[in-house]
């Protein structure tokens, strides 16, 4: 069987031999209808944008950074078109990209995700993890404090795209502002829940994750949000505008549609890419993918892991976690205090517990293996370990792009 896998801005293709089986959940879509105009004509749960924002109201619109798929070069335009029919002016407009714990943006790269009109048209910035203001505490005890830009707003709308997430449930809806533009003492503590029975890959309703970062955003304000589903192109399948919640439900149900398979048995081998640029712009964005496969894989089994990473491990406490440490010294080290970064060096030391791990990137080989993973020059070489390891005709199960799928064993 010949098959294709994302890895950075290209197409790796390898011919596989034994019982393969593929999951294709993103097949890419053909538009009859703007998605995004159908969703701000028909909100969910709440009245029309236009009709929610006043003239002379300053508005924040938050939306997702350089690590995340989401189309804001196209969602912002129609946004601004709805502004602009309820009397609202540029100067009262402010874009913020909501890094959480990520890194700061090149200009170039702001001006890639929203379009050379808006970044020309709008002020237009990075969220700041030290200029921030205290605006309450859930009930879980997580202090929440905003990026003062959308803290002090009039008006909140939330960009952003949804696809499963190993420990939120989904990302999207009132993820844009927790973690999106919080301080680190704000993400920390939400994250710290992730090591809960229910912080996992498609639930929603108990998700001690979910259930405190919508509830920090609602100390925040949001009243607005606009989500989109992409296919595996990155084109826009469906779109959802309107309240926090309930549209953000509503896509969720779509990518439950789209994103949920089962397979009858765990497979000997998984073959899973990141999903090529962006998810896979180094390996702490990359590793969601790890949880999809480690799902489906048999205990003592291959995974061979398909992550471009050009920016590196991308984080420099799960640098210092991952690196020279065994995956029993990473996860008791979790145990006793929960560290934000040191949380995906611990997720990837339990799939290393189940399978053998190869990883087909473009990240030094010594880097590889201080990680406790097997470098693999390319997907042939990665093969040729997979036969040495489990033996002939192997039972193989090929996930294109692991972090949007959900994948179980029935």
């Amino acid at each position: 069987m010949c098959i294709s896998l994302s890895c950075g801005h290209q197409k790796l293709k390898t011919e596989l031999s034994g019982n393969v089986q593929q999951v294709n959940v993103l097949a890419t879509q053909r538009q009859v209808i703007d998605p995004i105009r159908l969703a701000l004509a028909a909100p969910i749960g709440c009245s029309p944008l236009r009709d929610i924002v006043r003239p002379g109201q300053s508005v924040a619109i938050i939306t997702s950074d350089i690590t995340r798929p989401c189309p804001s070069h196209l969602m912002l335009p129609s946004i601004m078109d709805e502004l602009a029919q309820a009397g609202v002016c540029d100067t009262d407009v402010i874009v913020v990209f909501g890094l959480g714990a990520h890194r700061g943006h090149t200009p170039e790269e702001r001006a890639r995700l929203v379009g050379p009109e808006i970044v020309n048209r709008l002020t237009c910035v990075d969220s700041d993890p030290n200029q921030v203001r205290y605006v309450g505490t859930t009930t879980r005890g997580t202090p929440i404090e905003a990026f003062e830009p959308v803290a002090s707003a009039d008006v909140r709308i939330a960009l952003g795209n949804v696809e499963p997430h190993y420990f939120a449930g989904y990302s999207g809806g009132a993820k844009a502002l927790v973690p999106g533009v919080c301080s680190a003492a704000t993400i920390q503590h939400n994250h710290a829940f992730m090591v809960e029975p229910q912080a996992r890959t498609g639930l929603l309703d108990g998700n001690p994750v979910r259930e405190d970062l919508e509830e920090g955003a609602a100390l925040i304000g949001i009243d607005f949000i606009l989500n989109v589903v992409l296919d595996e192109a990155h084109n826009i399948v469906v779109a959802a505008a309107g309240h926090p919640v309930e549209a953000h439900r509503w896509a969720c149900r779509v990518v439950d549609y789209q994103s949920k398979v089962h397979v009858e048995q765990p497979a000997d081998v998984v073959l899973v890419s990141s999903g090529g640029y962006p998810k896979d712009i180094n390996l702490y964005q990359a590793q969601k993918a790890l949880d999809s496969a480690a799902a489906v894989v048999r205990p003592g089994g291959v995974i061979i892991w398909v992550a471009d990473c050009p920016e590196g491990l991308g984080n420099a406490v799960f640098q210092e976690w991952l690196l020279g440490h065994s995956p029993d010294d990473i996860l008791a080290r979790l145990r006793k205090q929960f560290v934000l970064g040191g949380h995906k060096a611990a997720a990837i030391a339990r799939v290393l517990k189940k399978a053998t791990v190869g990883l087909v990137s473009s990240l030094p080989s010594e880097t590889v293996r201080a990680c406790g993973i097997i470098p693999c020059v390319d997907l042939e070489s990665a093969w040729h370990m997979v036969m040495a390891e489990v033996g002939p005709a192997p039972n193989v199960l090929v996930l294109p792009d692991g972090t949007s799928v959900v994948a179980s064993v029935e």
